[in-house]
């Protein structure tokens, strides 16, 4: 017996909710497990950021390639191998005790991510044909999916506490079993026929651009910034970003068509994009390190001390968009922003407060999370609401690329910032604590970066420098945050503007 088109579109509609459950819990779940895998996995601080940014790295360098690969060879076909991939990965994050193997198995689970995300979209967009249907379908696809980015510090607290770090990654592997069987019973199959053909050269310059920057920000602490092996990392970087530009303006089927960005309203949204993963996400990685180590919360507690941070996302958005059909995306995003960074600010003005503890940490959280609710589907709407209808898959994975671009490099900078922060103020007290060997000194910088307390000086020590590395972390994110409020809000207005001119010609 057939299923009928209803009943299939719901089977369909419970598969790509459960893959973006999947992906939005990898996201936010897994920075609460940091702290326990320095103690049990023996990972120092870079170890740790790379078991965060090879996902981020991943999933950012294969999201455009997996959507031309979708629609040559069939979105539902790509769907099913990125969702047994994915749970494939996750079993191998489960099950090694090796940081290296895990930072491998991470990576490989980011593309298999990127490839769930990018045909989440274009499944529901071809299976759900009536307006109405279409929009019930989506808004199911974003409280799926922001459930799981908004609780999933929480849930992957619970998971430490009742069955160990490793299951974070095997409920994935088991989750993607009914996903794989709801999506190959319910997906209809759909290709693109006048799809392009797919830019190896633009995916491959790009992947190592970003790949090489992160590892040069990342590595250059412990290599030596104007070492060697840094300054050859740089500059494969740069010579594959100038490459990439080469090939997207000359190749017939770019991956980036940048004449996007010739569309002023895209370019005012993108800078959001930008602003909000320079700011609100690459944080998430380090909170639960202050909390636990800063704060001495336990696990569960700092699951739920991050729902401060992540619960405004999801009540939020529906307001913002009131908010920008009446005073236009204009004021939303860089308001939204400004948000962002002023709730960072207060975090930063908070450690100056005697016996600063988590509860005068959480206004500053709250804030954040209204910024980023306010700011996070108000971009994704302007960016493909301003473009023509056959551009807007360009514009969408534009926005996603930048989005994991930005995240995957201000992961490593904070990282770094973090740790500079602890190490200047370790470098202050080294003559009272008697560490004048800078190699020492530098290794006990990194522990107590990644929430090591037990590094041979005094806990009180260890936590005064974890502190002022917080603190500069969060004053980066919050001052960076403003600006490119500001400058989104100067674009657009230029747009604006420019609009207004091309109405009076036209009259």
């Amino acid at each position: 017996m057939t299923l009928s088109r209803p009943s299939q579109s719901t089977l369909a509609l419970a598969a790509v909710t459960l893959s973006s459950l999947m992906f939005g819990l990898e996201i936010s779940s897994v920075p609460v497990i940091l702290p326990t895998l320095e103690r049990t996995l023996g990972a120092d601080f870079i170890q740790l950021q790379w078991v965060m940014n090879a996902y981020t790295v991943a999933v950012a360098s294969v999201l455009m390639a997996a959507g031309a690969v979708a629609d040559r060879f069939g979105r539902k076909r790509v769907f099913l191998i990125g969702t047994a991939a994915f749970g494939l990965t996750s079993l191998a994050c489960g099950l090694t005790d090796n940081i290296a193997v895990l930072i491998g198995a991470r990576f490989l689970q980011g593309i298999a991510g990127g490839v769930m995300l990018i045909c989440q979209v274009a499944i529901l967009s071809h299976q759900f044909r009536e307006p109405k249907a279409r929009s019930v379908a989506y808004a199911w696809w974003g409280v799926i999916f922001g459930f799981g980015l908004g609780f999933g510090p929480l849930i992957g607290s619970g998971i430490i506490a009742v069955a160990g770090w490793e299951w974070v990654f095997l409920v994935h592997a088991a989750l993607a079993l009914p996903t794989f069987a709801l999506g190959f019973v319910g997906v209809q199959e759909s290709k693109d026929p006048k799809a392009s053909r797919l830019d190896i050269a633009g995916i491959l310059t790009l992947s190592i651009a970003v790949l090489a920057l992160t590892a040069f920000i990342t590595e250059a602490p412990r290599l030596g910034l104007v070492s060697a092996t840094s300054l050859a990392i740089l500059f494969v970087s740069i010579v594959s970003f100038v490459a990439f530009v080469m090939v997207e303006r000359r190749v017939a089927y770019p991956m980036f068509d940048f004449g996007v960005f010739r569309v002023p309203f895209f370019s005012a949204a993108l800078v959001g994009a930008v602003g909000m993963n320079i700011s609100f996400w690459p944080l998430i990685i380090y909170l639960p390190i202050w909390f636990h180590a800063g704060l001495g919360l336990s696990s569960i507690a700092v699951g739920v001390a991050l729902l401060a941070y992540t619960l405004p996302t999801l009540v939020v958005p529906p307001l913002a968009e009131r908010l920008s059909l009446r005073f236009g995306s204009g004021l939303v995003i860089p308001g939204g922003l400004f948000a962002i960074g002023g709730g960072l600010l207060m975090m930063r003005l908070s450690l100056e407060l005697s016996g600063a503890g988590w509860p005068l940490l959480a206004p500053g959280l709250v804030l954040a999370g209204i910024g980023l609710g306010l700011t996070n589907t108000t971009v994704t709407n302007t960016a493909t609401g301003v473009v023509s209808g056959d551009r807007a898959g360009m514009a969408s994975g534009l926005d996603m690329s930048a989005r994991m671009i930005t995240l995957a490099i201000n992961i490593a900078v904070m990282g770094a910032i973090l740790f500079n922060g602890v190490l200047a103020h370790l470098t202050t007290a080294s003559q009272s604590v008697n560490l004048r060997d800078g190699a020492v000194l530098h290794q006990v910088a990194e522990r107590v970066a990644a929430g090591s307390l037990n590094t041979g000086i005094a806990a009180d020590l260890a936590q005064q420098a974890l502190g002022v590395g917080f603190g500069w972390i969060t004053l980066y994110g919050g001052l960076g945050c403003w600006l490119l409020a500001l400058g989104s809000r100067a674009l657009f207005s230029a747009a604006s503007r420019q609009s207004s001119a091309r109405v009076q010609a036209r009259t």
